[in-house]
């Protein structure tokens, strides 16, 4: 993985269309593309991580006109990849949020996170922290460059610990291969405190659907031709199985006492 560094004219983008899952108004990423390579993202396929050098100064020019909102730090582009180590950008970013006492709402899976929580515990914070499996052999499967399942669900306890509103989020939900986990995840999520759980479904857009495709053909041939009729010509799984998988969810998330919504 290369590491470039550049400079950026602007760094928060105001959110247009009213964002009901993550209740963000403004979003920012401190890293342009990922390194985790996920297999389900189509970030899996860059080789470059851009470094974007003068984020927390661009930002801080922004802050002092803007409006009041939630700012989603990391909608793209997981703010606490390996690069955060050592360039620190979200670090900076963060520090600029709180002295200007912006909301913030991190989205990450790394436990890198747990760096910051002095920071975070100080400021107007929520903090989700995504994941697809308790399954390791799955896990190493589809995002093998991130911290364990269990490692992210004690991260979760940490955070909550320490006063910071914090949950989980199922996404994507990879169709098939998960779904008889959904009480498992619920009830592992809820006995190590998260206060909400998220979900949605895997979209395959481009290219990315043939890439899929060829992993579930390796690694699940047992499943190629259910999930290839699942999305057909779309890159969303049919309406059906979304609403089954939906009340599904629902119906297990009420029965364990936790929210599906922020």
């Amino acid at each position: 993985m290369q590491y470039t560094q550049i400079t950026c004219d602007t760094v928060l983008k105001k959110i247009t269309k009213k964002d009901i899952l993550f209740r963000g108004e403004y979003c920012l990423d401190s890293y342009q593309n990922c390194e985790f390579g996920c297999l389900y993202c189509d970030s899996s396929f860059v080789k470059t991580i851009f470094i974007k050098k003068n984020a927390a100064d661009i930002l801080e020019h922004e802050l002092q006109i803007a409006k009041k909102g939630v700012i989603i730090v990391g909608s793209v582009h997981d703010p606490y990849q390996k690069a955060e180590q050592k360039y620190q950008i979200t670090k900076k970013i963060l520090q600029v949020i709180k002295k200007y006492d912006f909301p913030c709402h991190i989205l990450t899976k790394s436990t890198l996170i747990l760096r910051d929580i002095d920071i975070l515990s100080s400021m107007d914070c929520t903090v989700t922290l995504s994941m697809i499996s308790l399954d390791l052999k799955v896990s190493n499967i589809f995002e093998k460059n991130v911290s364990p399942p269990k490692q992210r669900l004690q991260t979760i306890q940490s955070l909550v610990k320490h006063g910071i509103k914090t949950g989980v989020a199922l996404i994507p939900i990879i169709p098939y291969i998960i779904d008889d986990e959904f009480e498992l995840i619920i009830q592992s999520v809820k006995e190590h405190n998260a206060q909400y759980f998220l979900y949605k479904h895997l979209e395959l857009k481009g290219e990315q659907k043939q890439y899929f495709m060829e992993i579930i053909k390796k690694n699940y041939p047992h499943l190629l031709s259910a999930v290839d009729k699942l999305y057909n010509n779309r890159f969303t799984p049919d309406n059906k199985y979304l609403s089954t998988v939906g009340k599904k969810i629902k119906m297990l998330c009420n029965k364990n006492h936790i929210s599906t919504k922020i």
